[in-house]
């Protein structure tokens, strides 16, 4: 039988770029992430600026490379069943560590590090914000010093979610031993300072500001990394980002240029230059599927508040997706960088489903229509529905970012036109995806009753992805506000599915299953796509050895970045 890795092509070895340098003799390089970093453990918040930047330093046993393919980083190779690293019942999947690993700290990595990190992150209490990484996981073994089993409680077809991507590394035992549970926000200098493998260590970490790094003595390959140092600032805006590579050459790589394409051609012609990659990325909005009144203290957007008092109809959701011109935002706004989306999984091909394609079309009239049946009429003839005392008065919060608060303005109009009233509002966005559990601003607290972003899955296969919205995954101060079920969602049914997609073999059942999903999802209208984008960043014209990721951390192979001759 041939596992599913085999079936998509995965990769079998790494095949880095080579540093025309040597080690550490290109200086210091400068990164510019204008969403800042707010910690170094991934674990605490899921989102790209933190999980690329603790990237640096933390590693999995395997990522996913800038075609989606599966590639070794700590594992010697990716286990199959046919070289039997994978068990011939799909019931468990070793993973054998490369010989002569060690952490920055010159200890050796070994199997325990690996079954501490799977507890670690399953801990009811930690609010582990991978948990989904670890959906079916029942157990992990350590087999000798350098081999883990994972364990499953069912057969895994796709075996490839523990300790895989740049969500999931692993974490050194030794250092996280006493942070674990309800503990794990609480190690300031574990979460800031984690000692890892990666090509570099931290030296300095400032929330939401800056990060430096120098490179880790005991890197694995000896003649890498070509930069002796890096900085990673935070703050700013995109444009302000743009500028810093593309006009004035401050910084060497500015990550995630989201900005309208006329104002990207403004800034050519100057030192550097903007590469993009397609991917599965798309731009949501999330309807809270609970109630954010702030009346209900503790209880506030939490499941056990009650439900939203109208979102949690899908015919509201509905025509308020069906208000909203897609390809205007897209052709405005975006540029070639977007199109219309109406698949939570546009790409691969394989898993889109097209049964909603129709939500690229504006309707209305038939939004209108929609609310009437549900009952929302302009009673006073103030321009605002309401039904039963309580009126359609929505406060619509993002990040701030000028393509986000141009789409608010586009969305808030065509809302108003159907009788939704809106306020808008943004949120620095090294805050508002941030993971402290006493910001009331992040987007895990959600106290709004839409809010909109980007997400995306990791790697060619979306199984973890769209465990996220499994109930298990929603955010509440039980958890410390991890999860990323954002929008509250809660479906029996969809937990079915969750379960069939995990023991499916087949690429055209696990398709079928997949595309399943995405309509049950779309057709809640708890998230509602509205962009397929393609990611956009820009680089030094004198930096090499950059590959483009949209499947994993954009600096996923920093190692091999250097400067040109």
């Amino acid at each position: 039988m041939k596992t599913l890795a085999v079936m998509l092509g995965t990769a079998m070895a790494v095949l880095p770029m080579a540093a025309s340098a040597e080690r550490g003799s290109d200086g210091v390089l400068k990164i510019l992430y204008w969403q800042a970093a707010s910690t170094m453990n991934p674990y605490l918040s899921g989102i790209a600026k933190e999980v690329e930047a603790a990237s640096l330093v933390l590693e999995p046993l395997a990522r996913f490379d800038e075609t989606g393919a599966l590639v070794p980083i700590l594992a010697e190779t990716i286990p199959t069943v046919e070289n039997g690293g994978v068990a011939e019942d799909l019931k468990s999947v070793t993973w054998a560590l490369r010989d002569g690993l060690t952490w920055s700290d010159g200890t050796p990595v070994t199997a325990r590090d690996a079954i501490f990190t799977w507890k670690y992150c399953t801990d009811e209490e930690s609010g582990c914000a991978a948990l989904q990484q670890f959906d079916g996981v029942s157990d992990v073994v350590a087999l000798d010093e350098r081999t883990i089993e994972v364990r499953f409680d069912e057969p895994r077809p796709y075996p490839y979610t523990a300790f895989v991507s740049s969500e999931a590394p692993l974490l050194q035992e030794a250092q996280f031993k006493d942070c674990t549970g309800s503990r794990v926000a609480q190690c300031t200098e574990q979460n800031s300072h984690p000692i890892g493998t990666g090509p570099y260590v931290v030296d300095d970490f400032r929330a939401n500001d800056v990060v430096t790094f120098s490179m880790n003595p005991g890197y694995r390959e000896a003649d890498k990394p070509a930069f002796s140092n890096v900085t990673i600032k935070g703050g700013g805006d995109p444009a302000s980002a743009a500028r810093a590579v593309l006009q004035t050459g401050e910084v060497d790589y500015s990550w995630n240029l989201q900005l309208s394409p006329d104002i990207l051609a403004q800034m050519a012609d100057g030192p550097g230059e903007v590469i993009t990659a397609d991917g599965p990325a798309v731009e949501f909005l999330f309807l809270n599927q609970t109630n954010p009144d702030p009346d209900l203290g503790e209880a506030r957007a939490t499941t056990s508040g009650g439900a939203h008092p109208f979102l949690s109809d899908p015919r509201v959701g509905k025509a308020l997706s069906m208000a909203i011109d897609r390809g205007l935002i897209a052709e405005a706004l975006y540029g070639d960088a977007g199109v219309p989306g109406c698949a939570v999984v546009p790409a691969p091909a394989l898993y889109k489903s097209d049964a909603n394609d129709g939500c690229a079309v504006q309707d209305l009239d038939g939004a209108k229509a929609l609310l009437d049946e549900a009952g929302w009429t302009d009673s006073d003839g103030d321009g605002i529905r309401d039904k039963d005392g309580q009126t359609l008065s929505i406060l619509f919060q993002t990040s701030t970012n000028g393509v986000r608060q141009d789409s608010q303005a586009l969305i808030k109009d065509w809302w108003r036109q159907i009788g939704v009233e809106t306020e808008l509002r943004n949120i620095d966005a090294s805050v508002f995806f941030g993971g402290d559990p006493g910001s009331p601003d992040t987007r895990q607290k959600f106290f709004a009753d839409v809010q909109m972003y980007t997400d995306n899955s990791k790697g060619q296969d979306p199984e973890a992805f769209l465990g996220n919205w499994s109930c298990a995954n929603i955010p509440s101060p039980e958890t410390q506000w991890q999860g990323n079920n954002i929008q509250r969602f809660c479906s029996q049914p969809y937990e079915a599915l969750i379960l069939a997609f995990r023991s499916a073999a087949s690429l055209e059942e696990r398709a079928e299953i997949a595309r399943q999903m995405n309509d049950f999802l779309v057709q809640s209208y708890s998230i509602v796509p509205l962009i397929h984008r393609r990611n956009i960043s820009g680089k030094a014209k004198s930096l090499a050895g950059v590959r483009m990721n949209s499947w994993d951390s954009q600096i996923w192979n920093i190692a091999d970045w250097h400067r040109a001759n």
